[in-house]
């Protein structure tokens, strides 16, 4: 009998059972990756540890996953002044048309809307962008000085902000103001948790 076909046969190292088995391709063809055995004949290491379930980054140390307000500042500063650039642009040029709908379309007309279109988009951008100047300056402020990052700093932010921006307008005004901000950082905040909050209305329920 030849032993050549298997060499750990007729040896010391098949009397001792050193002889590793030889696979050949048409044996390893038909091996399922996954199913009974998830141990992959090509890796020697099981598939499952190589998914992957959690982000691939590397946070440094003591950092958070999330970013906080600071880091938020400069997103919200920047979209609240193109947000009121373009309401402002759109605006002045409703404005624009309305006001010179009995000229006739020419230069004098066009550069009047035009005079339009920027003075409102200029206005509506520094408004909304002091508004969140002001409204990031107290979120920062707050969240350092609790030490926590929750729904209360953007209701206590908001309040402050709409406090400060009408406090020109005495007692009123600044009761005025901080109502407004109040009611709309309350909004926001009752929009980023109402999942959350109906979920747990539901396990309540049951």
């Amino acid at each position: 009998m030849d032993n050549s076909s298997n060499p750990g046969r007729g040896s010391l190292g098949g009397f001792f059972g050193g002889g590793a088995p030889v696979y050949s391709h048409a044996d390893l063809a038909g091996v399922p990756l996954t199913g009974m055995s998830p141990l992959s004949p090509y890796l020697n290491v099981d598939p499952r540890y190589l998914v992957q379930d959690t982000d691939e980054f590397i946070l440094p140390t003591g950092a958070n996953k999330t970013r906080g307000r600071f880091e938020l500042a400069f997103f919200t500063i920047g979209g609240c002044c193109m947000t009121g650039a373009g309401f402002g642009a759109l605006n002045g040029l409703r404005l624009g048309l309305k006001e010179t709908q009995n000229m006739a379309w020419s230069k004098p007309r066009n550069v009047q809307i035009l005079n339009m279109v920027t003075r409102h988009g200029a206005l509506w951008a520094n408004t909304l962008g002091s508004l969140a100047l002001l409204y990031s300056a107290f979120g920062v402020i707050i969240e350092k000085t609790r030490g926590a990052e929750d729904d209360l700093n953007t209701v206590a932010a908001g309040t402050m902000t709409g406090m400060l921006y009408k406090s020109t307008g005495g007692l009123r005004g600044v009761a005025r103001g901080g109502l407004i901000g109040l009611t709309l950082t309350s909004f926001y905040a009752l929009y980023n948790n109402w999942e959350h909050l109906k979920s747990t209305a539901a396990r309540q329920s049951l």
